[in-house]
């Protein structure tokens, strides 16, 4: 099936329905901002997520455990802390807009509780910000420290 852009129309006559030297030339398309006015609002976007966990203590060892079973499991985690009854993850997540990036967060331990054992908290805290004001923030120095290394650690 042959489409045709918004405005024109497409010949009814099939491929072969060309006359020669009837064909279009390709015109080059200038260089500058692809998208003036901003990128399109339905382009997925970075989101920093913090999320915060607690409840009844549990063992160090198999909270420690778990978060690394997550960590596998989602190679998209940057950094874990966690003590015996609360923990901390820290990710980046592609979402469309803030809505979708906080529903992912929200499902995201109750939905991995039994696959990666983790102890049955609940979820205390969520913060997610763009990748921008997560970049202001950090050249501030209000952001996460920079030298805290990927992967899960003790608070």
């Amino acid at each position: 099936m042959r489409r045709a852009r918004p405005g024109t129309t497409a010949p009814r006559g099939g491929a072969g329905s060309r006359a020669a030297g009837d064909e279009r030339a390709l015109t080059s398309v200038p260089a500058g901002d692809p998208f003036p006015g901003g990128e399109p609002q339905d382009l997925p976007r970075l989101w920093h997520v913090t999320l915060s966990v607690s409840g009844a203590p549990a063992p160090v060892g198999e909270v420690r455990r778990s978060l690394e079973q997550l960590a596998h499991d989602h190679p998209f985690l940057l950094t874990s802390r966690y003590a015996g009854d609360h923990a901390e993850i820290r990710y980046w997540e592609e979402a469309r807009d803030l809505h979708d990036a906080a529903a992912v967060a929200l499902r995201l331990w109750g939905e991995h509780r039994q696959t990666a054992g983790l102890p049955p908290w609940e979820i205390v805290g969520l913060e997610v910000i763009d990748r921008p004001t997560y970049h202001q923030r950090v050249a501030a120095g209000y952001g996460p420290v920079l030298a805290t290394p990927i992967g899960v650690h003790p608070f």
